[in-house]
């Protein structure tokens, strides 16, 4: 199979409508697109990715007239689960929910619940609304890879695995969705994504799903995940770190990096010049702003993984808002 980079909209719903798989961008990352009520579809995501079947989907609407006919809406919590996706949706905000008997097995990995979102990136909503049925659409990548961010990653990942690659340029937010539950009025945090903590708390309490459990009640929850084939290990910050002897170190910085001039920047801790033990650097956000950081996450850690190192180093970024979505990336993509 040859593999077709290409901005036809029109070719990707005519494959969709085929029952064949098309990487789409969404404001999050490249996402990996079938008919979701279409389960031999829905299994050539699995068969691209090499992704275990008992991790679930998520299921992407045309619009919010799909929700009753894909999941059934607790009575009890309905007025929560109407402001958040009144607030959040379209956008970067996935909410799981009992599912309806339309949903394929296969998507939803043999639970009886069902992930669901409303994308609000323009391509990936034209597309579907031409569509006109919902898309499963996991991350473009092989399983527990670096999460695609520009068209060009997905064709690294699933060259010759996939038909077209719809490239709109890199994605805005650069990690996956927010993923939640609702129970009893109160919101239960199954994934870190743009939609932080903090913004969630406005609407009622958050409870945090175990890092340890161990059953899979929604897609990204494996402890083990977003992992570049070198070596990654997470540390406080790079000038206390001392590289193996005759090891190529790449860093993934969050405080600035200073060069050989400017070797006390106020904003790092001081030391010899932290860049020296770094046969390559990539710095998140040169001004440590947490949006600009979780954009440029995947894309940075994959330009650090094609350079033959020995070791990634990632510097650990502050654990509120934003943030706390970035850390669990990086303490899951960690071989530590």
């Amino acid at each position: 199979m040859t593999t077709v980079i290409s901005t036809d909209r029109a070719a990707a719903v005519e494959l969709l409508r085929k029952g064949e798989i098309v990487a789409l961008p969404t404001e999050t990352v490249y996402g990996l697109a079938a008919d979701a009520l279409n389960p031999i579809a829905v299994a050539k995501i699995f068969e691209a990715k090499e992704r275990p079947r008992f991790d679930p989907l998520i299921v992407h609407l045309p619009s919010r007239d799909w929700l009753p006919k894909i999941a059934n809406v607790p009575e009890q919590n309905g007025q929560l689960i109407s402001k958040l996706v009144d607030k959040f949706w379209p956008g970067p905000f996935t909410i799981v929910l009992p599912k309806r008997q339309i949903v394929p097995e296969i998507v939803t990995a043999g639970l009886d619940t069902v992930a669901v979102r409303i994308s609000g990136h323009p391509v990936f909503s034209q597309i579907i609304q031409l569509f006109g049925k919902p898309l499963a659409a996991p991350s473009a990548n092989r399983f527990g890879r670096v999460s695609p961010t520009t068209a060009h990653h997905v064709l690294d990942e699933l060259d010759a695995r996939i038909p077209l690659i719809i490239d709109a340029g890199p994605t805005e937010h650069g990690i996956e969705s927010t993923i939640i539950s609702v129970r009893e009025n109160s919101i239960g945090l199954l994934r870190r994504g743009p939609v932080t903590a903090e913004q969630l708390s406005e609407f009622a309490k958050i409870k945090l799903a175990a890092s340890t459990a161990r059953k899979i009640s929604a897609p990204g929850q494996l402890p083990s995940h977003y992992a570049p084939r070198t070596p990654l290990r997470v540390v406080e910050n790079a000038e206390s770190f001392s590289p193996p002897k005759n090891q190529r170190v790449g860093l993934l910085a969050w405080y600035p990096v200073p060069g050989k001039k400017d070797l006390q920047s106020p904003r790092r801790p001081t030391g010899d010049g932290c860049s020296l033990k770094f046969v390559a650097v990539r710095n998140l956000s040169a001004h440590q702003d947490l949006q600009e950081a979780a954009a440029n996450f995947f894309r940075y850690l994959r330009e650090l993984d094609v350079l033959g190192l020995d070791l990634i180093v990632a510097e650990r970024v502050p654990s509120q808002g934003l943030g706390a979505a970035i850390l669990d990336r990086l303490e899951r993509a960690s071989h530590d």
